[in-house]
């Protein structure tokens, strides 16, 4: 686990090498978002707020990364395919989950 810095606001990262690309996940106050190595199905299962990356070697790639994906309840929040984590860390961020 370790602390990241995205526009002078503060997130828990965890990340572990895998096989061929790390396992990213960060999370925000409302939900997180996270490599491909985590499952869409089962987020959206589960219920959570989630948005995935993919092809990201390391954390600045994922800082810079674009979201491919994400749940409905992300989408609900307002967060998009082709937005940047960035932009979803802060809608996550400033957002309560109901």
């Amino acid at each position: 686990m370790e602390e990241v810095q995205c526009d002078g606001k503060k997130y828990v990262a965890y990340r572990q090498d895998l096989g061929n690309l790390p396992l990213i996940v960060v999370k925000a106050k409302a939900g997180y978002i996270a490599c491909s190595y985590i499952d869409k199905d089962t987020a959206e299962k589960v219920g959570d707020v989630a948005a995935f990356v993919s092809g990201v070697k390391n954390m600045d790639d994922f800082l810079r990364a674009k979201i491919r994906s994400t749940t409905t309840w992300a989408e609900d929040m307002g967060i998009r395919e082709g937005m940047s984590v960035k932009k979803a860390l802060e809608i996550m961020d400033s957002t309560i989950k109901k």
